[in-house]
């Protein structure tokens, strides 16, 4: 979540922010000017061959040229692109992106397709960008947009519903756009894949007035939540229709991370009580179970012991999430770890095991990942420290190095050969593109609040989606000292009293409160500022308000 800061005009780094910001904005059209030209209106571009790929359908058994002639992708690249082409400045491509789907794109196709990836990659982009169209500061023509790109989201949010259709709630991980649940389909999803709609869905509900897509969202991730063990972990996969975990072994890694990311991201967008518990606790037994000096490893859910102790690079999101609750020693920390596995290899490798130091055998590529990215850009944003402007660069030099090929990005299937692979994923355009160019030129959040989900879609925090307003700003909480030449107002902590590790003496040594302690200015702690936070009692440490809205230590969790 941001609110934009303006940069100095004595910014030292203007004029590298502006030539890397240049470069990004090429990179981005190469990718997206070369899938326009051999791969739309499918799913992506495959830019050695320069064909395409309809990546996220699955028509039964059928293998891509056997495809029904009809079907010609549901455009997943431009929609995924559509909130960077506004973020860049392109009204005029998206306006021409926007005509062309409403009056082209169907979802009423004989299609079996991922729930989570379709929620996220073309629910959340179509959301998105509608929020972003009707956004009177993006100044589209007049006239152009009525309202299209929701009612293309609301008939695939309405197609999502049957999966819901299960004893527990949770969602199957798979669904026919045009038939539902097809007979004996499987069971097993990940935690991700159920716990991981709620921003998207919950945003839909709030859009339309239909509050079947929140509802069946919320029921889903209460469902899971409750089939976390008694260390506050949860495991990886599941059975939908039992409610018994498979995968009892997991982390913050695939099939996990997005279930984090959404229960802090659902509170800061919609201001739910209960997502704030949810995400204390998960949080807190994370750092508690899985963390290892900066790295993260795995565990079992059950007892809290370590299974994996591996790096894979979609836990590279993990210090972007930090940066939103105030942890930056702990995010700092870990994607320092992150970057120098990168400078390593020269990109990061999708799995790396850390306790032998090496290669996973067999998952040693790259396919364009925006995690490392998104953290740079979260991390630059929290302390504007250049160096997080150098990691941008490089990472951007790697891209073009390694990458880039005459019909746009490919994917690395061996980072230790950097052999290519005939594949650039939407989420190169959606996100991978649209952090890095953001981490240069932020303009873009200029007086604007929002968070990204988990595909890199902005979704604005707005007071009217929140479940309830914070109480009052109101400052108080100051100690008062009177002096013969004016009353001054100053905090217990000015006076430099923290008796906090001192006993009674002659009272049984018990302990007592210290003399620094303030408490916070609310009594749900909540806040808006530094100055709604107290000082704690036993350490006499400043407490400091998160950008979830929330006093605490953070800096020491």
């Amino acid at each position: 979540m941001f609110i934009h800061n303006s940069t100095s005009k004595l910014d030292p780094y203007s004029v590298k922010k502006k030539r890397m910001s240049e470069k990004v904005r090429k990179m981005f059209y190469h990718a997206y000017n070369n899938y326009m030209m051999h791969a739309f209106p499918h799913d992506e571009l495959k830019p050695l061959t320069k064909t395409f790929t309809d990546s996220l359908s699955e028509l039964g058994n059928l293998k891509l040229e056997h495809l029904p002639q009809e079907y010609n992708g549901s455009s997943l690249s431009l929609i995924e692109s559509l909130s960077s082409l506004l973020i860049l400045g392109n009204h005029t491509e998206f306006e021409r992106a926007v005509l062309w789907l409403s009056e082209n794109l169907t979802f009423d196709v004989d299609a079996r397709i991922n729930l989570f990836e379709c929620n996220i990659r073309v629910l959340g982009g179509l959301v998105s960008a509608h929020i972003l169209a009707t956004d009177s500061t993006n100044r589209l023509n007049k006239g152009t947009y009525e309202n299209q790109l929701l009612v293309l989201a609301e008939d695939l949010g309405q197609r999502f519903l049957p999966a819901f259709d299960t004893p527990t709630g949770l969602p199957y991980a798979w669904i026919n756009l045009k038939y539902g649940v097809i007979k004996n389909e499987i069971t097993e999803t990940s935690t991700s894949g159920c716990g991981s709609l709620i921003l998207e869905m919950g945003a839909l509900s709030r859009l339309t007035g239909d509050p079947r897509f929140e509802n069946v969202a919320l029921h889903a991730l209460r469902k899971l939540w409750s089939m976390r063990s008694s260390l506050n972990l949860l495991g990886t996969t599941l059975d939908v229709e039992t409610g018994e975990w498979i995968e009892h072994s997991s982390g913050i890694g695939a099939g996990v991370d997005s279930f984090y990311e959404y229960l802090i991201k659902g509170h800061i967008l919609f201001g739910r009580e209960e997502f704030w518990r949810m995400f204390q606790s998960a949080y807190l037994a994370v750092q508690k179970y899985f963390r290892y000096g900066p790295w993260y490893h795995e565990a079992d859910m059950r007892t809290g012991k370590a299974t994996f102790w591996q790096l894979t690079s979609l836990q590279a999101f993990w210090p972007g999430l930090q940066v939103l609750i105030g942890d930056i020693a702990a995010a700092n920390s870990s994607h320092r770890e992150f970057f120098h596995v990168w400078n390593k290899f020269g990109v990061l490798p999708e799995r790396y095991l850390l306790d032998h130091q090496m290669l996973h055998p067999t998952e040693k590529y790259y396919p364009l990942r925006p995690e490392l990215a998104e953290s740079t850009f979260y991390l630059y944003q929290a302390t504007k420290d250049p160096w997080y402007l150098e990691v941008g660069e490089s990472i951007v030099d790697s891209l073009n190095f390694y990458t880039r090929v005459e019909g746009g990005y490919a994917s690395i299937r061996d980072v230790t050969t950097m052999e290519l692979e005939d594949h650039q994923h939407s989420f190169f355009l959606s996100e991978t593109c649209k952090y890095l160019y953001l981490l240069f030129d932020d303009s873009f959040l200029a007086n604007q609040n929002y968070i990204f989900t988990t595909e890199g879609h902005p979704l604005p925090v707005l007071s009217s989606w929140h479940e309830k307003l914070p109480e009052a700003y109101i400052l108080s909480n100051f100690t008062s000292i009177k002096s013969e030449e004016q009353p001054k107002r100053s905090s217990a902590m000015s006076l430099r009293i923290c008796p906090a590790a001192m006993l009674n003496n002659g009272h049984n040594n018990e302990p007592v409160e210290s003399a620094c302690h303030i408490p916070d200015t609310h009594a749900d702690h909540r806040c808006v500022t530094d100055k709604d936070c107290g000082v704690d009692s036993t350490s006499c440490r400043r407490r400091s308000c998160s950008m979830a809205g929330y006093c605490g230590l953070w800096l020491l969790i």
